[in-house]
């Protein structure tokens, strides 16, 4: 039977205080101890995060344990392996030798393993008449058997901590989604409310967000985003109450019911006659910085947000030129990002601006059909402008040249406005939102 002692390495490798303290625990090793060796390494797999093993480390592990021939580890029998640098590099699919070493090493540092070397450093088995192992000199796997409860608690751990990060992730996406969709109701209805300071909060906080989160990271956001929330449906509620309140009185005489079998909804635009004509033709539609392709619950969609700016600002009338050009300094404040591609690095005037707009569209790769459709549909310089807004909000666009075409289409239609779009932009950077003329 093989008796793990207390060995020192060969050659130049130094005796460490770890290596002596992993074969120390693995002498405590109980005769009935046994453990399925792949669920061991399934267990493995699940803590190596807080073992401080790589998964090429895991790789060269696994190989070792494949050459123990049975399927448990058992204490009361010999747990030392001796594969050959050059088999060990066959069942880890060609890794290299130097590799191979290096990956050892980290094992047997995190304790997983302990060397028995020979007196020469090679790895071999003495046997008796029988075929019985007397001795044998290789890489002992009595340290995974002996922490075997250890590594099953630490697997534990890891999962219910993954399990705890996804439902938080889960909670946080919720939550984001739920005070995006009711600031936006709010700012539909025009109710009255800081809703745009309920924006810029929640705006800081999902910028708070890190691309690889962490439960420490994220319990305190989310605390915070539903406070935020909370604090979104109380002024909602306040002003849902008022206004049910304030229609209470004359409810019963000002209601009336559309009877007519063909009408679609009560919510769809009503037709108005202008005044001193006999036609009808439907209001301008408020189509205001709208981005299909952003993801959900991430950037508030302006087109209501627009709704509420143009009661406080004002907004283009229906018989504006649909042509003209806003002022350009306007224009640059709203969308600075683009000025650095103009020439030498800045824009002075219209001719510049156009040019930079040329470069970012290829930068965006808008098509140039595309660019010259949104020419002829808006003109030149809004068509500029454009390409200059969708810039400003190129992280939240899939398909620059699809949203351009989109916008073309609606502009030739006479359901889409420059000026919501670039007031939007104007009020996120501080700049007056005013149409000059």
């Amino acid at each position: 039977m093989e008796t793990d002692g207390i060995t020192t390495p060969f050659g130049r490798r130094a005796m460490t205080l770890g290596m002596l303290a992993s074969q120390a625990i693995a002498k405590t090793v109980s005769p009935e101890a046994s453990v399925d060796k792949w669920k061991l390494y399934r267990w493995l797999c699940e803590a190596r995060p807080k073992l401080g093993i790589s998964d090429r480390s895991l790789s060269v592990l696994n190989a070792l344990m494949s050459f123990y021939p049975k399927t448990d580890l058992v204490g009361s029998e010999g747990l030392v392996v001796f594969p050959s640098n050059a088999q060990l590099s066959l069942r880890t699919h060609g890794m290299a030798e130097t590799t191979l070493r290096r990956h050892l090493a980290a094992l047997v540092e995190a304790g997983l393993l302990t060397r028995r070397d020979s007196p020469n450093g090679k790895r071999y088995v003495r046997r008796d008449q029988q075929g019985t192992i007397g001795e044998a000199f290789g890489f002992s796997l009595a340290p995974l058997l002996a922490r075997a409860g250890e590594i099953e608690t630490l697997a534990a751990e890891v999962s219910a901590e993954r399990l705890l990060l996804q439902r938080l992730r889960e909670r946080v996406t919720l939550v984001r989604r739920d005070i995006a969709k009711l600031i936006e109701t709010a700012l539909e209805d025009g109710l009255a409310g800081d809703w745009l300071g309920f924006e810029a909060e929640y705006r800081r906080q999902v910028q708070a967000l890190p691309r690889v989160a962490t439960v420490e990271i994220l319990a305190p956001i989310l605390a915070a985003l539903e406070t935020l929330r909370a604090d979104v449906l109380k002024c909602l509620d306040q002003q849902v109450n008022f206004k049910n309140t304030a229609g209470n009185a004359d409810h019963t005489e000002r209601h009336k019911q559309n009877s007519k079998s063909d009408s679609t909804s009560d919510f769809e635009p009503r037709f108005e006659k202008k005044p001193g004509g006999d036609g009808e033709t439907p209001p301008r539609p408020a189509a205001g910085w709208e981005t299909s392709a952003a993801p959900e619950g991430e950037p508030l969609k302006t087109g209501a947000r627009m709704q509420a700016v143009r009661r406080n600002h004002g907004h283009l009338s229906a018989g504006a030129d649909p042509h003209k050009p806003y002022p350009l300094p306007l224009v640059l404040q709203a969308c600075p990002e683009i000025v650095p591609f103009g020439p030498g690095g800045s824009i002075s005037n219209w001719r510049d601006f156009m040019t930079a707009a040329v470069v970012v569209r290829s930068m965006l790769a808008v098509s140039p059909s595309a660019y010259e459709e949104a020419c002829a549909a808006l003109g030149p310089e809004n068509a500029a402008t454009v390409i200059a807004c969708i810039l400003e909000r190129a992280g939240h666009i899939n398909s620059a040249g699809g949203y351009l075409r989109d916008l073309t289409r609606r502009a030739e239609r006479g359901e889409f406005s420059l000026g919501p779009m670039l007031m939007a932009l104007a009020r996120a950077n501080g700049a007056p939102a005013k149409r000059a003329g």
